[in-house]
């Protein structure tokens, strides 16, 4: 069963419970979900939902890697797909295809994302995609297991780095506050 606007509505209400600072900074995705817009579609160039993993292992590290379009170091994530049954599912299943470690190997820190991320994506002539944002919801997973194998068509490096390496801020933060 896909992931429907409902989910993606109910677990944004969820995340702005708790972080109601940042009802502004996630207006975008609320206007697109009033609008009616499909945003479990890849094809919604207003903006489209991902799904975002943050692995940490049990010394304070947390994966990172390579990907292959864009020539940055990134946490494992990607697009929803048609058999994603939750956000939550859609953030496991990419972290598993893109390092190959068992869902059985991981588990959930909590249903609710730590940390819902706005940001460009530039245009892709190669997929036929004009420039378009993304929302991507980012939930925390814990494991003692390391990657398994790279999913060579989008990742070209996987490193364990120290969770105080996280780019951005408020993500950084949380996912401090939560390993402690």
């Amino acid at each position: 069963m896909a992931v429907t606007a409902d989910h993606i509505r109910e677990t944004l209400d969820d995340y702005l419970d708790v972080h109601p600072d940042e009802k502004e900074r996630l207006a975008a995705v609320c206007e697109l979900l009033d609008d009616s817009a499909d945003l479990a579609s890849r094809k919604e160039f207003r903006g489209h939902v991902t799904a975002g993993a943050i692995l940490a292992d049990p010394s304070g590290r947390v994966l990172h890697i390579k990907h292959l379009a864009l020539n940055r170091w990134l946490l494992p994530g990607g697009h929803l797909e048609a058999e994603d049954s939750s956000l939550l599912a859609a953030a496991q299943r990419e972290l598993t295809e893109e390092t190959a470690i068992p869902a059985s190997a991981v588990t959930p820190a909590g249903l609710r994302p730590v940390h819902i991320d706005a940001h460009p994506i530039p245009a892709n002539s190669a997929k036929g995609e004009p420039e378009h944002r993304h929302f991507d919801f980012r939930f925390l997973f814990r494991t003692s297991t390391d990657v398994v194998e790279l999913q060579k068509e989008e990742v070209t490096a996987a490193a364990w780095r120290h969770a105080d390496t996280i780019e951005n801020e408020t993500l950084r933060s949380r996912v401090l506050d939560a390993m402690r």
